[in-house]
């Protein structure tokens, strides 16, 4: 396809501290994400970040051992970004941040319109926790995308918050409750919108 209806790209950087193939409820909402993408003929991919040597730093590349560089170029691939976390102690995982800090260093990555590599690609957030900081959460993620260049479509995050203290994960529902499915739908669809918008016309040349 050509325009505006192009093939679309979207990555998503799980981000639970547990490693592979242990069960992630961070990733089983990114894969409900991903179904509704895909249904909008997008293609997409999943990485958990914990599964790689991911260093400290705000530079992309922070030398020998780290691994970030392979995920940075699918991160520029990309068209849409999703960050799916968990909430722990009411913030999302420290996965999550070194994640947010690593992306900080395509601040200094632009263009040839001296844009921001990232201006122009869409991000939205996905949160899962069995305790209380979804919205906290997923305002400290859109404020931290944003900042790096990532446009946030309306309604473009999804979470789910199950009883605080208690022990039922998301990956543990019989069925996901109507309202978590219908905002993940709209997240996903609205992501889709606004990366082929962007795709047809870019925003205005920075220099």
């Amino acid at each position: 396809m050509t325009g505006p209806e192009q093939t679309l790209k979207a990555l998503a950087l799980v981000c639970s501290l547990k490693p592979s193939p242990a069960s992630s409820s961070s990733e089983l909402i990114a894969e409900h994400v991903f179904a509704t993408l895909r249904d909008q003929g997008v293609d997409c991919e999943s990485i958990r970040a914990v599964d790689f040597a991911i260093a400290p730093g705000v530079e992309d590349d922070m030398g020998d051992g780290d691994q970030w560089p392979g995920i940075r170029t699918k991160v520029l691939d990309a068209d849409i970004l999703l960050i799916s976390t968990p909430v722990w102690l009411g913030h999302h995982s420290s996965v999550t941040q070194r994640v947010l800090e690593r992306l900080d260093a395509e601040l200094s990555n632009t263009d040839d319109a001296d844009r921001p590599v990232l201006v122009g690609k869409v991000a939205i957030v996905s949160v899962v926790g069995n305790e209380d900081g979804a919205h906290k959460v997923i305002a400290d993620l859109f404020q931290a995308l944003n900042d790096v260049g990532y446009s946030i479509p309306a309604q473009g995050s999804t979470y789910w918050n199950g009883e605080a203290m208690q022990s039922t994960d998301y990956k543990d529902l019989d069925a996901v409750p109507e309202a978590v499915a219908s905002a993940t739908s709209a997240a996903a669809r609205n992501a889709v919108h606004l990366a082929r918008r962007l795709k047809a016309a870019q925003y205005p040349e920075y220099s």
